[in-house]
């Protein structure tokens, strides 16, 4: 029979019971769980509720049954629909009465939301590592590749050019914001529900302020109803997750795109490609087409959660039964999705040659060449359509601007001299942007000494 099983004539049907358990995800919270548990036990004999000895039985017991969930070796039975029947369930078995005073002044709504709360904020964590190793990926990757130009990419119609560092940093930037908000999301677990009990609080002179420094939590959740029903942190860390899986699936996109034969920027390792099994000269970069499409199963993990929240009522309902499940997925999905990424940016071949080729096509140079009329005093915007003669002159001869003579631009306008040439060397337009934030050589060193800065700061914030 049940844990209320006093209140009723007949058991649950063997359906209902397996319809209604949380225990196939939520038994991955058992050391949180046990670790909840012992700090409860703990402050129930601090308080005198418990006898001192009743609460080293129950820590003996509870010990014994981590090291048997730690080995692997427990064996789960469904009829304990949850992680925390399980464990009691085992240790009122082992030790007897003790273990059923362990459940003195609190229930299973304060007890589950201190181990999501625990076991999120470790998730947090690792997700904010594994975030750094992506960040420190791309890094790396600017300052190896540094000088390498590309063109830029509006519409994805070539615009003007840009240094691949100052392109990857933009990504470290995204990166360094998703960062921010896995750290909110850790933060707003950061709360001890532990002693709201089903949602009135108890008579018990429970200490909530020891077992939330034992539990290493920030401060008890201030609202008994709150403690029970909030899972706010929860749609916050899958917000974060979700944000930063579309950043990946950007990255992918790109990624894909370069290593197309129409391309040819990169070329993928051999580690994170796969072949065909009908084309032999296939190498396809299946490993970031899976994060691009795993972004999706986050947003929609995010969304899941969201509907389920939306309307009820306080305090707890079997509704947030549902909540983990899409939170642990999100961060698994995460977790693996960055490890990939940093993967494949730390292994694939950079080709120069391709990326400066692409860059001397599609009149790149042309917003310089305006800017070179402006500073001699044409208004921009007469200077604009100037040039923009000369581009519709170029598709017309199927030429370049840089096939150009002198007399073509002096047709156009005399404020054109012989140092026009300067205006269509590449390097030179890129080593012009030096303006903070710019892809000059010089603003770019600039950004990399801040983007690495960055990273060290949240180094220390792990």
């Amino acid at each position: 029979m049940a844990l209320w099983s006093g209140r009723f004539e007949e058991d649950v049907s063997d359906f209902t019971q397996r319809f209604g358990a949380s225990l196939p995800v939520d038994k991955r919270l058992y050391a949180q769980d046990i670790a909840g548990s012992v700090a409860h036990a703990q402050m129930l004999a601090a308080q005198g509720v418990i006898a001192a000895k009743d609460a080293a039985a129950i820590e003996k017991g509870l010990a014994a049954i981590q090291a048997v969930m730690d080995a692997g070796e427990f064996e789960f039975d469904i009829n304990n629909e949850d992680i925390h029947m399980s464990v009691e369930s085992v240790l009122t078995e082992a030790i007897g009465d003790a273990g059923a005073r362990l459940h003195t002044g609190r229930s299973r709504n304060d007890q589950v939301a201190t181990d999501t709360r625990l076991y999120m904020k470790q998730r947090a964590s690792d997700l904010m590592a594994a975030n750094l190793g992506l960040r420190e990926a791309l890094l790396e990757a600017a300052e190896k590749h540094f000088g390498v130009i590309l063109p830029g990419y509006t519409h994805l119609q070539h615009a003007q050019p840009v240094l691949l560092s100052h392109h990857l940093l933009a990504y470290v930037w995204m990166f360094t914001r998703d960062f921010e908000r896995l750290a909110a999301a850790r933060t707003a677990a950061d709360a001890n529900p532990l002693g709201a009990a089903a949602l009135a609080g108890t008579t018990y002179p429970l200490d909530r302020f020891a077992t939330t420094a034992a539990l290493g939590f920030s401060h008890p959740v201030p609202n008994s109803l709150d403690a029970v029903s909030d899972r706010d942190f929860l749609l916050d860390l899958i917000y974060a997750c979700s944000v930063s899986c579309l950043h990946l699936s950007r990255l992918c996109e790109e990624l894909i795109l370069w290593s197309t034969v129409e391309f040819g920027f990169i070329t993928m390792a051999d580690a994170y490609s796969t072949g065909s099994s009908i084309m032999p000269q296939k190498k396809n970069p299946d490993f970031a087409e899976l994060i691009r499409g795993k972004s999706g199963r986050v947003v929609g993990d995010l969304v899941a959660l969201m509907m389920t929240v939306k309307s009820l009522p306080l305090a707890y309902n079997k509704d947030l039964q549902e909540d983990k499940e899409g939170a642990l997925d999100a961060a698994d999905t995460l977790e693996d999705c960055y490890l990939c990424a940093a993967g494949m940016i730390s292994t694939m071949a950079v080709h120069p040659e391709a990326m400066m080729a692409q860059a001397k096509k599609g009149y790149l140079a042309a917003t310089d060449v305006a800017d070179y009329l402006a500073k001699k005093g044409m208004p921009f915007r007469r200077a604009h359509e100037v040039v923009g003669h000369l581009v519709l002159l170029c598709d017309k001869r199927s030429c370049d601007l840089e096939d150009l003579t002198l007399a073509d631009f002096q047709a156009e306008s005399d404020l054109f001299e012989a140092d026009i040439v300067e205006a269509l060397n590449l390097e030179a337009i890129v080593a012009a942007r030096t303006t903070y934030g710019g892809t000059g050589h010089e603003a770019v060193k600039v950004q990399l000494e801040e983007a690495q800065a960055a990273q060290a700061a949240d180094h220390a914030r792990l």
